[in-house]
């Protein structure tokens, strides 16, 4: 039994431009992001990179639609590495990009097994929820089939996973709340997973400890209490990401999918939905509603 996985390097900067300088960000890179946040963090310092603006592409969260034009888009630079620096959607679009050399998402889904890694991948994570900067998966709304589906590979693992606490200076305050129970349940799921170990369990129940610590000093100061917090909520969500990893997650995401597919709702609040009702049932059933 596989105690926990760790591919990506974990690299911690104060500051974005730590981080450039350190990565010597130069014109082998592509930066995939959002225009309001590499403006403001990254357009003074002079790079010499590609960039794609993710909203240029569409809203919301990651589609079929969205992904396939991104990837031709990247297909006309010569870059030779993927900068991810932002939430879910920027991060799932990016691990597909690295294993795609302009090849269509269906393509890739139609034969998982062959999928190798093309470019180098470095994320940055701008909420503190996905996680999903130390994982293997993107989960892509593709629209023809009316649902979330997952697309799973060894070589969709970030090479690098960069934590910047400077990036979620200006996170709205709705962001945050949606994004951190993201990472609660991430963190609840794994620890309650079969699958779940010493290992997992000692990063899944440090994040709920963390996470849960924020939320009381929170509900007792006030919402701006949040903001010299953001640095534990980074980790927080990131030791979540580790857990899940091995473990995995269970009926609160499986049943959000269909939920945030249909009506297009943030998955941190789908899964907020979801969470309490699905516990119950697992509580009353002795543990035998968990999905593995």
């Amino acid at each position: 039994m596989k105690e926990i996985i760790l591919k990506s390097q974990i690299s911690y900067y104060d500051t974005c431009k730590e981080f450039a300088s350190e990565f010597n960000l130069g014109s082998g890179d592509l930066i995939l992001t959002n225009e309001y946040i590499y403006k403001p963090y990254f357009g003074s310092l002079g790079l010499n990179v590609h960039t794609i603006f993710q909203e240029a592409y569409g809203t919301g969260e990651p589609t079929d639609i969205m992904v396939d034009a991104i990837l031709e888009a990247a297909a006309k630079t010569d870059c030779r590495r993927i900068i991810a620096i932002g939430g879910g959607t920027v991060i799932d679009i990016a691990k597909v990009m690295a294993v795609s050399a302009g090849d269509p998402l269906d393509s890739l889904y139609a034969e998982p097994e062959k999928i190798q890694k093309k470019r180098e991948l470095v994320i940055l994570p701008t909420t503190c929820g996905t996680g999903s900067e130390v994982t293997n998966i993107s989960i892509i709304n593709r629209t023809r089939l009316g649902t979330k589906v997952g697309l799973v590979s060894p070589h969709m693992y970030a090479d690098d996973a960069v934590l910047v606490p400077e990036l979620l200076n200006g996170l709205p305050f709705a962001v945050f709340a949606t994004s951190s129970i993201d990472a609660l349940v991430h963190a609840v799921e794994s620890s309650l997973s079969p699958k779940a170990t010493p290992f997992t369990k000692l990063f899944g129940y440090k994040a709920i400890e963390m996470i849960i610590r924020g939320y009381q000093k929170i509900a007792v100061e006030g919402i701006d209490a949040r903001l010299p917090l953001m640095k534990d909520f980074l980790i927080a969500s990131n030791y979540a990401g580790i857990a899940f990893g091995t473990a995995g997650c269970a009926a609160v995401h499986a049943t959000s999918y269909p939920l945030g597919g249909t009506y297009h709702v943030a998955h941190g609040e789908s899964n907020y939905a979801m969470f309490t009702g699905v516990l119950k049932i697992t509580w009353r059933s002795g543990g035998t509603a968990r999905l593995q």
